[in-house]
């Protein structure tokens, strides 16, 4: 699914479709990108409540998956400080889901693909000097 230059973080169509499948059988979800260790570095989908938030975590956005509610994206604070120049796109493929992330049992994993924020993102974040006259 397409994004705008404001937005940090995307989904595909296939993982867009996955999360729907997956909030049928678990209500409103949540990502939260793992920093590593047991997970990997994984994006990691809990039902909402699930996996409590706190002032270390950056909200990245919110993916329209075609809910009703948009599906919000977290990082921690310190991993964020690695990733702030970097757009994120959730994607899925075949494969075990790691640690508690709900998309386990179904054959399929969450992944994340990179690209290096542009210009004009950049200058939108307040990551770049501003460029014009």
């Amino acid at each position: 699914m397409a994004g705008s230059e404001k937005e940090r973080v995307a989904v595909t169509d296939a993982a867009a479709s996955l999360v729907r499948e997956l909030s049928m059988q678990h209500g409103p979800l949540m990502f939260h990108q793992s920093g590593g260790c047991c997970d990997g570095s994984s994006p990691m989908c809990y039902p909402v409540g699930m996996f409590l938030t706190g002032p270390s975590d950056v909200l990245l956005g919110a993916l329209d998956v075609g809910l009703d509610a948009r599906v919000e994206v977290f990082m921690s604070q310190s991993q964020f400080e690695y990733w702030k120049y970097t757009h994120l796109t959730i994607d899925v493929v075949p494969g075990r889901g790691a640690g508690f992330s709900v998309e386990g049992p179904t054959g399929m994993r969450f992944l994340i693909r990179s690209r290096m924020l542009s210009g004009t993102e950049l200058e939108y974040h307040g990551l770049a000097p501003y460029a014009g006259a």
